[in-house]
């Protein structure tokens, strides 16, 4: 990344050079993974399967989101993987979005936003997800760590569940639904932090699977980038994020996880083999470029990549 270049900005020509809106999700399930990869329930696998998911996409995805709890069900191995993956998509030139969630308030969030985010702390990653439902306060630490070290978050805002409606649908004490003030929150702290591109580095998740809810957040939140979980699998389709998306075909990246790691599960070609595998990873994930993609340009024929 340039001096002084945006981390958004980073994501936006990582989509326009590989013409690719969506990411792949790195969520190791112990159960799912292949037998050629299993060494006893030991990190040493995860180690190569992330690793050759990561080549097996790196040249066709802008980034991917290494999911935290995952890892952890590993223990101090888990974690250390984890960094270990991270940085090893940076070298494959990679943005990171660390899929962990965090927050806590006063010191607990500046160590969680340090952890995760600080070019000086031990993962590093170019994003990570961020809970805001200990309201405001506690967001404060992640956006100063991520205005200092040029970093970025993805506040939740509608997430893909069934149950995100309770919360999210819920009114506040001025009336107001509180995925509907979270947005506006975001588009006001984010105007701070607006990259060349004109997207602000304070993000929202989205999911694929709410779009009309997804088209009035992005009328509010104009300059900021969704991440869009819930696509594939939990039933989220290819018109179902195009309300996530501006004209210019920016502002989303759509995010696969199961899809595109576990298809070798209902294939009954597949050999066992890590070469097999990756194939098929490559494919699920080239499938998910092209359908998007093409979407896209129906959509909108002037975007930008």
């Amino acid at each position: 990344m340039e001096e002084n270049e945006m981390v958004t900005d980073q994501l936006i020509e990582g989509i326009k050079d590989k013409k690719n809106p969506c990411i792949v999700g790195i969520d190791p399930e112990w159960h799912k993974m292949p037998e050629c990869y299993k060494y006893g329930l030991t990190a040493r696998g995860v180690v190569e399967w992330a690793t050759n998911v990561i080549d097996a996409v790196a040249d066709i995805v802008p980034a991917v989101k290494p999911q935290m709890a995952f890892f952890e069900v590993f223990g101090a191995d888990g974690v250390r993987v984890h960094q270990q993956v991270v940085q090893y998509a940076h070298d494959k030139g990679l943005v990171v979005i660390d899929d962990s969630k965090r927050n806590d308030i006063g010191n607990t969030a500046k160590a969680y936003a340090y952890a995760h985010l600080a070019k000086s702390g031990p993962i590093n990653a170019d994003f990570m997800t961020v809970s805001p439902f200990l309201g405001t306060d506690s967001l404060q630490p992640f956006i100063d760590i991520a205005v200092r070290d040029e970093k970025g978050i993805f506040v939740l805002v509608r997430t893909s569940n069934p149950g995100s409606a309770e919360i999210s649908e819920a009114a506040n004490a001025q009336g107001e639904k509180i995925q509907n003030w979270l947005a506006s929150y975001i588009h006001t702290v984010g105007r701070d932090c607006i990259g060349k591109y004109n997207y602000s580095d304070i993000g929202a998740v989205v999911g694929a699977t709410f779009p009309k809810e997804a088209q009035l957040l992005r009328s509010i939140m104009k300059d900021s980038f969704f991440l869009v979980p819930g696509f594939g699998a939990q039933g989220g389709g290819v018109k179902d994020v195009i309300p996530c998306f501006n004209e210019d075909g920016l502002g989303a990246v759509v995010s696969s996880s199961r899809d595109v790691l576990y298809k070798h599960l209902e294939m009954e070609e597949y050999d066992g083999t890590p070469a097999m595998y990756a194939e098929i990873v490559r494919n699920q994930a080239k499938a998910m470029q092209e359908a998007v993609y093409q979407e896209l340009s129906n959509y909108y024929p002037n975007k930008v990549y």
